[in-house]
């Protein structure tokens, strides 16, 4: 492998034929990539706020993976059961487990760190494995709003 070419993704999950996009990226990729991401996850069926919501959550992630991790990273979106589910993994030397445990908002003044926050607030779900090696952020987005049934008044 030369220096030019990106190193294999570090997490494995199985390839559904619902996989939507699977991308390694650095800086230079990462607005064609977002619009990627939107015009996929708007086909899959996400619209207004929570399409704009999910969007921002990963533009936060592959941002973190190019500023904190190593410079690049991989993507992969895909459909699984009611979910967009989207995976960022970078080769960066992790984060801390002061900043993981964090769950405040950050400071309006601060400049930085807001990233986990965003991601964590504006997604369904957020997972995150991290160490020495690398980390894997893998956040989701319920395609439709599960609804309670409800059972009509006796009159």
């Amino acid at each position: 492998m030369t220096n030019a070419e990106l190193p294999a993704p570090r997490t494995v999950v199985p390839i559904e034929p619902s996989l939507l996009i699977a991308e390694a990226f650095d800086q230079a990729q990462v607005t064609e990539l977002r619009h990627s991401v939107t015009s996929c996850a708007h086909a899959a069926g996400l619209a207004g706020q929570r399409l704009d919501d999910f969007v921002l959550a990963i533009n936060e992630l592959i941002t973190n993976a190019v500023r904190h991790g190593g410079g690049q990273g991989w993507l992969r979106l895909w459909v699984r059961g009611g979910d967009l589910v989207c995976e960022v993994a970078d080769h960066g030397h992790g984060i801390s487990e002061r900043r993981l445990r964090d769950r405040d908002r950050p400071a309006p003044e601060t400049a930085g760190g807001w990233g986990l926050w965003l991601a964590r607030e504006l997604s369904d779900t957020m997972e995150v494995e991290t160490g020495e090696a690398g980390t894997v952020v893998r956040i989701t987005s319920a395609l439709t709003i599960r609804q309670t049934a409800t059972r009509p008044l006796d009159g």
